[in-house]
């Protein structure tokens, strides 16, 4: 099993960006550059805050049935994960119900009671509400969008993979997020992913202050990215 990172592991990956660590996940081919991260139906609505970095903390939840009773046992069952989970977590939550466009699962409420057991943000492909009473805790906020009312808010299941924006998330799975969106952290290479950040920022300062010389051109451009 993957081990977790250390907090000193922790902190270097958080000061890198998202894209860099995308970018970074590249180069050890575990999976197809076109898959692990989060599409542009999931923004951030907290850039302010930098970058989120935590274990994720699984669930699926509907709002909007009709005529349903509201049941608070899923809720327990999602805060007794997140007090289990490592921190940081992250509310990863995947929106089960028929109108999506008025899913609405986290408040001021969620959000407090959450970032106590240690979750600092979440992510969701339903709808979230009372930003400005959450942005005070220092909570990251990636969703659809917004909605007035929570409607009949149950949580379904917790601690299941659940599929966000065309990404498999499966609980425990590391997530990086910022401004530009989230992109999921393989464990299996995570403690090796700050170093490659490294590598990947020294090429990318290396082209853009060779596009910015005053000996640019573009066969010199040829002959540096593809080699004639």
């Amino acid at each position: 099993m993957p081990t977790m990172l250390t907090p000193e592991q922790l902190a270097e990956l958080r000061a890198m960006d998202s894209p860099t660590v995308a970018n970074a996940i590249e180069a050890f081919k575990v999976r197809d550059d076109t898959q692990g991260f989060l599409g542009m139906d999931v923004p951030c609505h907290t850039p302010e805050f930098g970058v989120m970095l935590g274990y994720a903390v699984t669930a699926t939840a509907n709002s909007m049935a009709p005529a349903r009773t509201r049941d608070r046992k899923g809720h327990f069952r999602l805060f007794e994960a997140v007090a289990a989970a490592p921190r940081p977590s992250v509310l990863v939550i995947k929106d089960v119900g028929p109108r999506r466009t008025h899913a609405c699962f986290l408040g001021d409420v969620i959000a407090t009671i959450t970032k106590r057991l240690g979750a600092i943000g979440i992510v969701t492909d339903g709808g979230v509400r009372d930003l400005e009473g959450v942005r005070p805790l220092g909570y990251h906020v990636f969703a659809a969008g917004f909605v007035v009312a929570h409607g009949t808010f149950n949580i379904e299941e917790v601690g299941i993979p659940v599929e966000i924006s065309g990404t498999m998330v499966k609980p425990g799975d590391l997530i990086h997020g910022d401004a530009s969106g989230v992109t999921t952290v393989p464990l299996e290479i995570a403690d090796r992913v700050y170093g490659e950040c490294l590598k990947v920022r020294e090429r990318e300062a290396g082209l853009r202050d060779f596009a910015a010389a005053r000996d640019f051109t573009l066969d010199a451009l040829r002959q540096r990215m593809l080699g004639k």
